[in-house]
């Protein structure tokens, strides 16, 4: 009755589901929910901690170290998929990210080198300041490698057992339940250490770490529930393998392939641009938040941000690449950064970024992301599985290097011209490369939009 009463309701946002394709897309969004959920308060805990125990001003050079770290770290991901089944894999990464975030939420209540005190910890020498600027650092990597492989797992694994006219109104069905995590996670794990008193962020992240460890129960429970029907593969013949696939077999193929080279592309233009605007929204919170004020700021952003995104799918965004296509949809993301650019250029304060940091992640997470994700679905399951964890980790990191490595350029602007002038040159040296970067992405978007139109239509792979 109350399946029935849902998906009466969901009905004309989203589509029309059979029942039991209905309640796999409410045991998936489940599952995306306690990611996204615990992704995004560990996410703002990264910026307050390393602000706390390193600086501001080095958040670029943190996006820098984060992405040569993640190197090795793919490489090691991309080896155990070739040696253990998608199932197992998340109940491996479920397993040591939350035991990995328990043991540093123990290290931040350190009083030698965890958070503590602005005063404490500028008076830090020798080992103990080492030690922190190490933590402050490792623990901004941790972060970053969660929110690339395990939500790409999520999302190679979901393209892998969903065909396309599904996928058009099941994903977006998915991202909006997702959304519910991304609010209630930030809102009230994240602002425990607030509300509570505290002076650490030990209390979220013990909690957070089991939200991340549920995600392997919910997965288990998900794939006992759901009929074998429903778990079909778009790609229904494997190939056979003639030689043992290498762990650069993901990079290989993204290099290969125009059609996966495209993806990352629309990824990078979008990271990039917006890392931009995050730089500047960073500095400003954290010029007026400090401690667990900024964790209780960045908090209240991160479920802004999933709040407008669940607003924008209920509001029927999602009708967008369910009725006009997905090459539309993605058309339509540089347009809407455009805009965004021509903001920026005009408006400098700290209520205006924020409120146009979460207008592009939430646009991104409602209409741009549900449509990159559908792009997997006519490729085999090396492309879904390893190319897209190259992809989502150094489309995203390799733009927000690049994004930071132009970020870099405001510390001696500002030492040259003062802080006001400086920001002001910088950001119109930032939108003139924005425009660039949003011409070309329009044309790979339409490109991606065709080519996977047409293998849809004709059932090929096309990777």
């Amino acid at each position: 009755m109350f399946i029935s009463l849902l998906q009466t309701i969901v009905r004309p946002i989203f589509g029309d589901f059979e029942r039991e394709e209905f309640k796999k897309f409410i045991r998936m969004g489940l599952i995306f929910a306690f990611i996204i959920g615990s992704y995004w308060t560990i996410r703002v805990l990264k910026d307050s901690v390393f602000i706390g125990l390193v600086s501001k001003y080095d958040l670029w050079m943190a996006k820098t170290v984060s992405l040569f770290c993640l190197f090795p770290v793919v490489l090691i991901y991309t080896t155990l998929l070739n040696k253990f089944s998608r199932e197992k894999m998340f109940y491996i990464l479920s397993a040591f990210y939350g035991v990995a975030t328990i043991i540093f939420s123990f290290l931040l209540l350190s009083p030698l080198f965890g958070q503590a005190p602005a005063e404490v910890i500028a008076a830090r020498t020798g080992l103990s300041w080492l030690i922190t600027k190490i933590l402050g650092y490792g623990f901004y990597v941790f972060v970053e490698s969660y929110g690339s492989l395990v939500v790409a797992l999520f999302w190679a694994f979901a393209s892998d057992i969903t065909m396309p006219e599904s996928a058009k109104k099941g994903f977006s069905f998915v991202v909006a339940i997702g959304q519910l995590g991304g609010i209630l996670g930030p809102l009230f794990i994240g602002s425990l250490p607030s509300r509570f008193g505290l002076e650490t962020s030990f209390l979220a992240l013990f909690a957070a770490a089991f939200a991340i460890i549920s995600v392997a129960v919910l997965v288990k429970y998900f794939l006992m529930s759901t009929p074998a029907n429903l778990l079909t593969s778009y790609e229904k013949e494997e190939k056979e393998e003639k030689e043992e696939p290498g762990f650069l077999e993901g990079l290989k193929l993204l290099l290969s392939h125009k059609y996966l080279f495209g993806i990352f592309a629309v990824l990078f233009f979008f990271e990039g641009i917006v890392t931009i605007f995050d730089y500047h929204f960073k500095i400003l919170a954290g010029t007026n938040f400090s401690g667990a004020a900024l964790d209780a700021y960045l908090g209240s952003y991160a479920s802004m941000v999933n709040t407008v995104a669940l607003i924008c799918l209920l509001l029927g965004v999602s009708n967008i690449t369910r009725i006009l296509g997905v090459g539309v949809a993605l058309a339509l993301m540089p347009i809407i950064v455009c805009g965004a650019l021509l903001g920026f250029l005009t408006l400098d304060s700290l209520t205006f970024l924020f409120w146009l940091m979460v207008g592009s992640k939430a646009i991104n997470y409602s209409l741009n992301g549900p449509a990159l994700k559908q792009l997997y679905i006519p490729t085999s399951r090396d492309a879904k599985f390893k190319a897209q964890a190259w992809i989502e980790t150094f489309g995203s990191r390799a733009s927000k290097q690049a994004g930071s490595i132009f970020n870099s350029s405001l510390n001696p602007l500002i030492g040259r011209f003062g802080e006001a002038l400086g920001r002001t040159y910088h950001v119109w040296a930032a939108a003139g490369i924005g425009f660039l970067m949003v011409v070309v992405w329009f044309f790979v978007a339409i490109f991606l939009g065709k080519t996977y139109k047409k293998a849809v239509d004709e059932k090929k792979v096309v990777c």
